[in-house]
């Protein structure tokens, strides 16, 4: 009796433990923005979306599906690279994805070889077809990105792949979108990351580089002289025409100021004249004495000078004396009037 109730205790506590772990193997829980295909004895069942789930264990299992991921490490230069690898899951993850494809090498339309890796941007949006249309997503993916840049930068020179990366990545995402649109995938965007030529294609770009910039320099450099000089001649030619105008306006002031002094003395004089034209008219001819006085003021300007011992006299000398003689009587005349 005793063996019969310690054997049934058994079952009950072997039942006990089937039925946990067959409610361990059914109890699957999926994460946000990921999904789960389950198949039935390899025939697609159904779709899991995140949260609880409950599926038939041994009947029901997830559908794996190859996926590329990348692990770091530091080379011998102690930089930090990735390297890819493929791993097998038995979850979709319905966000963006990074692809980080490796260097590879094309050649452009003028026949140079040259290095480009890219990076993909992609998102799962039909689940199934990304599991049962294509037999390695990432691998077809990878694939398809390289034969197409082959074909695009196949059409380009060097001159025009280096200075084009909007536009090959432009027709590259549109052909990969529409390629890959069977599989169930958005393409969103490419960006490629590194173009590079071989090393005496460098060379030469860095010395054609090289002398646009001395050009360059040597044009500002000229162009600066150049305006310079334009400045220093117009700062010449307007201090030019600022001194012209200058001796200009002091010339008409100068002469505005001889003409004004010769007209006051002609006033002057004219006015001696009339007073003593009033003055002499009674007594003597007026002019008699101007001719008289001028006559005086000549023979003292002939006599002046340090060492002149020389006195000229008038062939007539008895006119000279007749002048004097006519200046004493108008003087005499003169002085007459004014004691009256």
């Amino acid at each position: 009796m005793e063996a019969v109730t310690s054997l049934g205790l058994m079952f009950i506590a072997a039942f006990i433990i089937f039925v946990v772990v067959l409610v361990a193997k059914g109890l699957v829980i999926v994460k946000q923005a990921q999904v789960v295909i389950i198949e039935r004895f390899g025939k697609y069942r159904r779709l899991l979306n995140p949260g609880i789930n409950w599926i038939v264990p041994v009947m029901d299992e997830p559908h794996e599906m190859e996926w590329r991921n990348s692990r770091e490490y530091v080379d011998g230069q102690g930089r930090t690279r990735s390297v890819p690898y493929m791993e097998r899951r038995d979850t979709i993850d319905m966000r963006e994805t990074v692809y980080d494809f490796p260097r590879q090498s094309v050649i452009t339309k003028d026949n140079v070889g040259i290095e480009i890796n890219a990076l993909l941007y992609f998102q799962i949006t039909d689940p199934l077809k990304a599991a049962y249309k294509v037999e390695s997503l990432p691998t077809a993916i990878e694939k398809l990105t390289q034969t197409t840049l082959r074909n695009i930068i196949g059409e380009m020179d060097l001159d025009q792949t280096l200075t084009s990366r909007e536009i090959i990545n432009s027709k590259l995402q549109v052909i990969l979108d529409d390629a890959s649109n069977k599989w169930g995938v958005k393409v969103n965007r490419v960006e490629l990351q590194d173009i590079i030529p071989p090393a005496a294609i460098r060379e030469a770009m860095e010395k054609q580089m090289k002398a646009e910039r001395d050009r360059r320099a040597m044009v500002t450099e000229a162009e600066g002289t150049k305006t310079a000089q334009i400045l220093k001649a117009e700062a010449v030619r307007e201090s030019e025409i600022k001194k012209a105008e200058g001796e200009k306006q002091a010339a008409i002031l100068q002469a505005e100021g001889v003409a004004e002094a010769k007209i006051k003395v002609a006033q002057a004089e004219a006015e001696a004249v009339k007073i003593v034209a009033n003055t002499v008219a009674q007594s003597t001819n007026p002019a008699s004495y101007m001719i008289s006085l001028k006559y005086i003021e000549a023979l003292q300007a002939m006599t002046e000078g340090k060492d002149n011992k020389i006195i000229y006299m008038p062939y007539e000398a008895s006119n000279v004396l007749g002048a004097v003689a006519a200046v004493k009587d108008l003087t005499g005349g003169i002085a007459a009037t004014q004691s009256k």
